[in-house]
């Protein structure tokens, strides 16, 4: 798959705990570019309206390599992290799952940010209580460049900073609560997508400027080197600027703000298949980036 020119991403030297700005370029991490110094990933998105300019007209240099650079997570962390659920064509029709006949707004859903958000290489924890049915599924995540509220669809990619890659891993087995305190209050949407670990991002954020068609990337997922995942965004039953719009009608919009975009086919669930320790996971999507997370038990 082609590789991105270039993305921002977070990273640290050695043992040390200090995050530093740089970017990933053609497999290597760089010296992040200027304005950039001493700041985090959070902070330069805050910054995005001024810098975005500047980054525009950089040209990372591929000699400066931080050979002992160890990638983290790109965002530390997100204000807010929502999730469009069944957004994918394909992904509907292996749920058996009929198409409207008139779409509206994405089903959204919220993921905790500073407990499931994890990065390139960081492990996927399997919940320790019996009978967990652990699924994948890969995503195409917008990152918030610009606070927006009730944006419409036409200015949505304006307030988009760049894009990522995302797996949105879900507890199958916790989608209806055990024992619900009464019918309305079946379905357990904090244990099936919430738990800790349940949202590795990465490996860096790609500028939208680099990405001129993002309703048009392949989008693949293998677990063990079997592919499971292969599509296309192009599949998207609603499409990134009106997801972002619909978004904003819920919620102010900040930067930092990740937008997972929905799942393509392929999920373990339609496959009566989920995911054991050991297993080694990789997303991967055109002009984004590959993503790779190890599966272990907790």
């Amino acid at each position: 798959m082609k590789r991105p020119e270039w993305s921002l991403v977070q990273y640290r030297v050695d043992d040390s705990e200090k995050l530093s700005v740089g970017v990933s370029v053609g497999g290597s991490v760089v010296p992040g570019p200027p304005g950039t110094e001493g700041l985090s990933l959070m902070e330069v998105l805050g910054r995005w309206d001024s810098l975005a300019p500047l980054l525009r007209e950089w040209v990372p240099a591929a000699s400066d390599v931080i050979t002992e650079a160890r990638l983290a997570p790109p965002l530390t962390y997100p204000g807010k992290v929502l999730c469009a659920g069944a957004n994918y064509w394909d992904h509907c029709a292996e749920m058996g799952v009929e198409p409207p006949d008139e779409l509206g707004d994405p089903f959204f859903f919220l993921k905790p940010p500073t407990t499931t958000v994890t990065g390139p290489g960081d492990p996927v924890p399997l919940p320790s209580y019996p009978g967990a049915r652990i699924d994948w599924e890969a995503e195409l995540a917008v990152v918030i460049g610009r606070t927006g509220r009730n944006l419409s669809p036409e200015q949505a990619l304006d307030h988009v900073a760049g894009y990522l890659a995302a797996n949105d891993i879900s507890a199958r087995d916790r989608l209806t609560a055990p024992k619900p305190v009464g019918k309305p209050f079946a379905y357990d949407w904090v244990g099936h997508k919430g738990q800790d670990g349940f949202c590795p991002l990465g490996p860096g954020v790609v500028p939208a400027w680099l990405v001129p068609d993002p309703q048009n990337l392949r989008i693949r997922l293998s677990v063990n080197g079997v592919v499971k995942q292969d599509s296309s965004t192009a599949q998207m039953m609603v499409p990134i600027h009106e997801v972002v719009a619909a978004a904003s009608r819920l919620t102010r919009l900040e930067p930092g703000d990740v937008i997972l975009t929905g799942t393509p086919a392929g999920v373990g669930a339609a496959r009566g298949e989920f995911l054991t320790a050991g297993d080694e996971v990789v997303v991967e999507i055109e002009r984004i980036g590959r993503l790779e997370n190890p599966v272990v038990a907790s």
